[in-house]
């Protein structure tokens, strides 16, 4: 498992949202500036899926990021598997500092671990940015 982390200066409830949210999704997700979500979809419920497109900003490479809820524990955990099996963990912890966000992943075997370590803790920062503003 790789994982990332990062502390939000937000209540629970914003924090939340703002991950769980299509119109909020398309805000933050996003590893770097010429890259973007233009289209996002959330059935946040056990069995429910997602699909996230990402997609670069002049239109050359897009995919779908995408996956299936296994456990959903409201303010507190989110887990779901990734198309083709990697599983994911998300822990939302309130602190006095805000909610520390600690997110968890199966890696991929095409990209090195360093690489999806690093993307995956842009797209976080970006989510933290995001919420706070």
């Amino acid at each position: 498992m790789i994982t990332v982390q990062t502390t939000v200066n937000a209540p629970i409830e914003k924090v939340w949202e703002y991950w769980t949210q299509p119109k909020h999704i398309m805000q933050w997700n996003h590893a770097s500036d010429d890259w973007h979500c233009p289209r996002a979809s959330n059935d946040l419920m056990v069995g429910g899926k997602f699909n996230f497109t990402m997609a670069s900003k002049e239109g050359a490479m897009s995919f779908d990021f995408e996956g299936e809820y296994s456990r959903i524990k409201e303010f507190s955990l989110i887990e779901y598997h990734i198309i083709g099996g990697r599983k994911v963990i998300i822990n939302f912890e309130e602190t006095k500092n805000g909610v520390k966000v600690t997110e968890s992943f199966e890696p991929e075997e095409v990209n090195s671990h360093e690489l999806q370590k690093n993307g995956w803790q842009a797209i976080l920062d970006n989510f933290k940015k995001h919420t706070e503003s």
